[in-house]
């Protein structure tokens, strides 16, 4: 029984403890944030559009009418009038090489090169900057993107820097000039160790300077000035602010180091990091199969591994074949005689890296230890290659769970896509190679063998997950970098199948709708990346990660979509980029 004192204070005090209660439960539902009068695309399950979004702290916390959302608004929140602009969930790249991406013009901007003669000229500028004897390198100017769509000859890099060694590579593949194959010891009597080839002249048997998967033996060595560790850490993170300026929230880096990841780190910690970040560590395919296993299960052993949605190790990256814009794709069929590709073998079909019996394995240990395992397939015969490695470890454990993924994945067949609905098999598709690339394609392989290059619908209808991504690899601008990081030209592209420098469209039966397109750069990235419960949509409880858009993508006239600008970019409901008004 109360007594009469404690009963009196009781009764006091009641009233205040309720108003208390009342008071935190009606604070749990203000939102810190409104945004309403416009077109809040969802992108959930019905791909619902509404008219506004209440967040509170980093969660959303309400999506619906203007009338259900502002009830949400207290005497702090903030309300912003979208005047019917419309609103997307963060968009997400699939596929991008930050850390070397943002270092590719530290010591100096690099041109645009358009031509073969644009090519030489650049080279026999850095001749005269670095002086005789200095290596000169230029990276990733492809010779699809070539005006000529060649190889600068080893004769004509001679010229362009007699006294200098010159690599001119696009990946695992390269031109050289002669003093920089004698520096690597490459001539007639060169054997590598491992999948690759030296092309050579048929008259006199020395090698031409194109070599195919060997720029590993290439000597180069560095020249200009060497970054500082806050260097590279600044670089990254003037990048990211760009992949918010266009309105990216996330990536996937499909190719990590551990100097990259321990970068990442640092810059989490110190609450720098203004992009999530999903990492795909890079794995050898090269050396001993035991020491590359092992490897697969250290990465299973990171911290990261368990870490949160801003920073996460999601599985491993490795390299199954060459590439499309160099001619070492692994295809099914040969590639043919092509002067483009300087190919003379009638039954040349590219380069596999990794034979089935180290594939499988090397599947095995990822599904094993739970990391999504994905490889760079480019040619169908790499694709079918890796699918039927995932099948092969399917019989005795499942994949699906692990999300395999396909790497660029650019040339299927209808069989690859029906395996890969089977198997629960993702796909990471850039549509900036078709952008920048079908014309030196449809010159080379004709209209009939890419049918099925990047058949997005195909894949949409089966079932199949596929991501959009860039494969940014060099410079800091999401138009002028290699390759462009515009998720609306992007998106642009994917629906329109219309390529630079082409005529029509490349088989628009595989074209998406907006909507699809949408999915493309949101939700299913999310998949990819095991986050599709916090980003990827906007929905009541996920994490707020959204962006303003000038233009709505759904109604525009088709040839606006590409110049569709972020205006405000939001992560974890905190403005991350605002441009100027």
């Amino acid at each position: 029984m109360i007594k009469p004192r404690v009963g009196r204070c009781l009764a006091a005090w009641l009233p205040s403890l309720c108003l208390g209660l009342c008071g935190l439960a009606a604070a749990a539902d203000e939102a810190d944030l409104i945004l309403h009068r416009g077109k809040v695309v969802t992108v959930d399950h019905d791909f619902s559009v509404r008219q506004a979004v209440a967040i509170r702290g980093d969660r959303i916390l309400r999506v619906g009418t203007d009338e259900e959302v502002l009830s949400t608004r207290g005497p702090r929140t903030e309300v912003i009038d979208l005047g019917g602009k419309t609103v997307l969930p963060g968009l997400i790249d699939s596929h991008a090489h930050p850390t070397d991406a943002s270092m590719t013009e530290f010591d100096h901007e690099i041109p645009e090169m358009e031509t073969i003669a644009d090519v030489l000229a650049y080279v026999r500028s850095r001749a005269g900057a670095l002086g005789p004897g200095r290596w000169i390198v230029v990276r990733q100017v492809f010779i699809t993107r070539l005006k000529e769509r060649r190889y600068p000859t080893r004769d004509e890099l001679d010229r362009a820097a007699p006294e200098n060694p010159v690599l001119f590579s696009t990946g695992p593949d390269a031109s050289l000039n002669s003093p920089a194959l004698r520096l690597s010891g490459i001539d007639r009597n060169f054997r590598p160790d491992g999948p690759g080839k030296v092309e050579k002249d048929p008259r006199t048997g020395e090698p031409t300077g194109i070599l195919r998967n060997l720029t590993r033996y290439v000597k180069v060595q560095p020249t200009g000035r060497e970054p500082s560790e806050s260097d590279r850490e600044r670089r990254l993170l003037e990048l990211f602010r760009d992949y918010n300026s266009v309105g990216i929230t996330a990536v996937i880096d499909r190719d990590a180091d551990g100097a990259a990841v321990e970068r990442y780190g640092r810059l989490h910690q110190a609450g720098a990091l203004t992009v999530r970040l999903g990492i795909s560590r890079h794995v050898e395919n090269l050396g001993p199969l035991d020491d590359i296993l092992a490897e697969i299960r250290r990465v299973a052993e990171h911290p990261l591994r368990r870490g949160g949605p801003r920073l996460r190790i999601v599985g491993i990256k490795t390299y199954l074949d060459g590439g499309m814009l160099t001619g070492s794709a692994y295809m099914r069929e040969p590639w043919g005689i092509s002067r483009i590709y300087a190919i003379d073998d009638p039954a040349y079909r590219g380069v596999l890296f990794i034979p089935r019996d180290r594939l499988v394995p090397m599947v095995r240990a990822a599904v094993e230890q739970g990391l999504q395992f994905t490889a760079h397939s480019v040619g169908d015969g790499a694709v079918h290659a890796l699918l039927d490695a995932y099948a092969e470890v399917n019989e005795r454990t499942p994949v699906a769970p692990t999300r395999p993924c396909v790497t660029h994945s650019n040339f299927m067949s209808r069989e690859a896509i029906a395996t890969a609905a089977r198997l629960g098999v993702m796909v990471d598709i850039q549509p900036a190679w078709l952008y920048l690339d079908t014309r030196t394609l449809a010159a080379q392989f004709g209209d009939g063998r890419l049918r099925y290059f990047q058949p997005l619908k195909s894949l949409f209808a089966a079932g199949v997950v596929a991501g959009g991504g860039s494969d940014h690899m060099q410079k800091i601008g999401s138009l002028r970098s290699i390759n462009p990081y515009n998720p609306f030209l992007g998106m642009w592209v994917a629906i329109t199948r219309r390529a630079r420098g082409y005529e029509g469209q490349l088989h628009p039966e595989e074209a998406l709708t907006r909507a699809q397109a949408i999915r493309f750069y949101t939700i299913n990235n999310a998949h990819l990346l095991f986050l599709e419960d916090r980003i990827g949509s906007l929905e009541v409880g996920k994490q707020a990660d959204l962006v303003v858009l000038d233009r709505d993508l759904l109604t525009c006239p088709e040839e606006q979509i590409r110049e569709a600008r972020a205006l405000t970019t939001y992560l974890d409901g905190r403005p991350v980029f605002a441009r100027p008004r």
